[in-house]
């Protein structure tokens, strides 16, 4: 196993809550109302409209992001400008939070309150604070990316198999996304959900002393109790956020997909968004399936693209949902 099983836990149950807050954030808006009729979709967020775009406009305007977002961050860590990864980061996540908040309350509120939750997150983090933050962080991507594909699975669909591949590449052959995680961390501004935490182990105070010497007191050989102390180890928990973002996309868009399937069907519009809630939790639990199974099987110690995993779990919980 990867980590200890209390902080494995406690990182897919962020996983989990990050996966459904976004959910339960999109399926509020899924239904808009135009010219007194309702209708699946959205396209206001608190940053304004959301711009029309194809299925494959969609996907080259998230690629290009991604690939720039990369590039930048690689300049930042080869110049070593802690500060600016801080300053950029902080810009990120004030829009990204506010792009959450703005769907349930009004916009000068969710703006105030992403400006000071993204103050805190840079000036007096702590594990509550991060990760509390990341959640809301990536239901807002979601919900901006999600009203863009609207719902157009196959193009998401492409767009998980694009950045497995990038995964896979960035971890095991180029290791870029090994040194910016590393970066990120030792900057103590991390970009996904991130768990500190300390191991340790018995182990004895003078190095090359055996654990049971023996020794002669009047004539008869006793056991030696060798004083031990305590070696703590710090490590980290950490689950990249594009790990947690894009199985959310995937899972806004089928449900999505599935409301106006409903819709067409002849169900109710309100109701269609329930049901298409309900189902697409599915690809929730089969996600986090593959993810749990992940961190059980890997080593210590060792980096893993996330991805490959977590889209299979997206892959199978839509054949689930298309089977039922």
């Amino acid at each position: 196993m990867k980590h200890d099983l209390k902080i494995t836990v406690l990182l897919v149950l962020f996983f989990v809550l990050a996966q459904i807050v976004g959910l339960a954030l999109i399926n509020h808006k899924l239904i808009s109302e135009k010219a007194g009729v309702k209708v699946v979709g959205y396209e206001e967020t608190v940053l304004g409209e959301l711009p029309r775009m194809s299925g494959e406009a969609v996907l080259l305007y998230v690629v290009v992001g991604v690939a720039i977002g990369t590039v930048i961050v690689l300049l930042i860590i080869r110049l070593r400008k802690v500060s600016l990864w801080r300053a950029w980061f902080f810009i990120a996540v004030f829009l990204a939070i506010s792009l959450a908040l703005g769907v349930i309350l009004k916009y000068h509120v969710a703006l105030l309150l992403a400006l000071i939750l993204a103050l805190l997150k840079l000036f007096k983090p702590n594990v509550f604070i991060h990760n509390l933050t990341e959640v809301l962080m990536y239901a807002g991507i979601s919900f901006f990316i999600v009203g863009l594909f609207k719902d157009r699975v196959l193009w998401i669909a492409l767009l998980l198999v694009l950045v497995s591949v990038y995964d896979f590449i960035a971890v095991f052959k180029s290791k870029h996304m090994v040194r910016m995680a590393r970066f990120q961390t030792k900057s103590r501004v991390f970009a996904g959900l991130f768990i500190p935490y300390t191991t340790g182990k018995d182990a004895p105070r003078e190095q090359g002393v055996s654990a049971m010497p023996m020794r002669l007191i009047r004539g008869v050989q006793s056991p030696k109790r060798i004083k031990t102390r305590r070696v703590v180890q710090r490590k980290n928990a950490i689950l990249g956020g594009g790990d947690v973002a894009f199985p959310l996309i995937f899972t806004g868009v089928v449900m999505h997909w599935l409301a106006n399937k409903f819709v067409r069907a002849g169900v109710a519009t309100e109701v269609a968004r329930s049901m298409a809630f309900y189902q697409s939790l599915i690809i929730t639990l089969t996600t986090t399936i593959a993810l749990t199974f992940l961190f059980v099987f890997a080593k210590k110690d060792k980096f893993y693209p996330a991805m490959p995993f977590i889209t299979m779990g997206c892959f199978a919980g839509f054949v689930i949902i298309t089977l039922l």
